[in-house]
């Protein structure tokens, strides 16, 4: 008997990439060569698509830096426990989120561009913010308040980033301990006295010391 004949196939659009994929594929590109690289052109290579189909999930390279913030922001802020005392709670919200992106430098990065934000990390803001009110300040100056300790906290994980990156890539003398190797004692004493031990001073953990002087700081100013 003869075969009925085979269906035909139909060509139809290939399967359309989810917005899980766009953000998946972002995020290798940022860990290995860093955010500067990330582009929408770049991405679609990576995806194995064009620019254009990644319209339909990201509008442009803020949108996606802003849905690489929340999935981070997802998968690494822990909420603590918050204390009672108002001053304790701003540092326990401070530690928190330096913890989570003192692995990230990255992330710090693309925040201090001061218009992006994460929406998922404004419980750790509300904390901050309601504490410093708790203790004693108004609304506006509390949000100065959040605006002093996040700058810190930006800070030290940069800088702390970029030398550890420079030690990796240069095992010699910094110039630093050529200048320190050379202070005057006469013109910089203290300096001087502790010139040998700058080094390993500076490169003590002291976030913690430091964010606990700066809360009591701005309390103590109300």
């Amino acid at each position: 008997m003869p075969q009925p004949p085979a269906p035909r196939r139909t060509l139809g659009r290939p399967p359309r990439i989810s917005r899980e994929e766009v953000v998946a594929a972002a995020r290798r590109i940022v860990d290995a060569e860093g955010v500067d690289r990330l582009t929408m052109r770049r991405l679609a290579t990576e995806i194995g698509s064009t620019p254009m189909a990644l319209y339909h999930h990201v509008r442009n390279k803020d949108q996606l830096l802003v849905l690489l913030l929340d999935d981070y922001a997802a998968r690494t802020l822990r909420r603590p426990e918050v204390p009672d005392e108002p001053r304790e709670r701003v540092v326990a919200a401070a530690a928190a989120i330096h913890e989570a992106l003192a692995d990230c430098p990255w992330i710090v990065e693309v925040l201090t561009a001061d218009d992006l934000m994460s929406a998922s990390a404004l419980w750790f803001v509300e904390q901050i913010v309601d504490g410093l009110v708790a203790g004693g300040l108004s609304p506006e100056r509390a949000v100065h308040g959040y605006r002093a300790i996040w700058y810190y906290t930006a800070g030290e994980i940069m800088i702390r980033a970029t030398a550890a990156r420079r030690r990796r890539t240069d095992d010699g003398p910094t110039y630093r301990d050529q200048v320190f190797a050379a202070l005057d004692p006469d013109e910089l004493p203290r300096l001087s006295e502790v010139a040998q031990r700058w080094a390993p001073l500076t490169a003590e953990d002291t976030y913690l010391d430091g964010l606990r002087a700066l809360v009591d700081g701005l309390l103590a100013a109300r």
